[in-house]
């Protein structure tokens, strides 16, 4: 799991979840067959279809200089029907707050 920093919950991702598709930081690095692999590996699943894009980073200004974050990517991967990611599945989350 070098490659998967950690999952993000923002309103989109949550909306996605419904869709069967969960959203991951990734290291800018990496490779499509090495997160699916690592996805594959970790969680038990089948991974259909990833989608990635990169997000710059951040400007940081300290004193006279200014500097940067790093930029890093972020995969939404769709499921097989039938497969989830149980930590991260809408229907659990939803059972928890009741």
């Amino acid at each position: 799991m070098d490659g998967i920093q950690y999952a993000v919950f923002t309103d989109k991702s949550i909306r996605l979840l419904g869709k069967n598709q969960y959203t991951f930081n990734v290291e800018s690095g990496s490779t499509r067959t090495e997160i699916k692999h690592w996805v594959e590996l970790f969680f038990g699943v089948k991974v259909m279809a990833m989608n990635s894009h990169r997000l710059p980073g951040k400007g940081r200004r300290m004193r006279p200089i200014m500097g940067h974050t790093m930029h890093y990517r972020r995969m939404i991967i769709t499921l097989q029907p039938g497969y989830s990611i149980p930590p991260l599945s809408k229907e659990k989350n939803l059972n928890q707050n009741t």
